[in-house]
């Protein structure tokens, strides 16, 4: 009975010990150009004007660009039909299939 519970106190005390040591590796924000200007890549990250061409380069597809814009065009219609029919009817639509032509 009593080596179980030592064995949870050493658990515990390792869990305590290595949260209180995460902190320590984290950014501290002491290296900063300017108020505001702390931007510094974690060990192993290359450095801004590196990224470029880099494993971290996120390449956005652009046929996923164009999908949202489309979208975003296809949200402008929608609401301009909505905004138009309240103009005319007083009255506010949701669904912009009933809005008569």
């Amino acid at each position: 009975m009593k080596i179980a519970a030592l064995g949870r106190v050493a658990v515990a005390a390792a869990i305590a010990s290595a949260a209180l040591a995460a902190p320590a590796l984290a950014y501290d924000g002491t290296n900063c150009k300017e108020p505001g200007v702390c931007w510094e890549p974690k060990p192993g990250y290359p450095a801004k004007n590196e990224i470029k061409g880099s494993k971290y380069d996120p390449k956005h597809d652009p046929k996923e660009i164009s999908k949202q814009s489309a979208s975003i065009q296809a949200m402008e219609e929608r609401n301009k039909k909505r905004a138009d029919n309240f103009a005319k009817t007083g009255k506010f639509e949701y669904d912009v299939s009933k809005i008569g032509n």
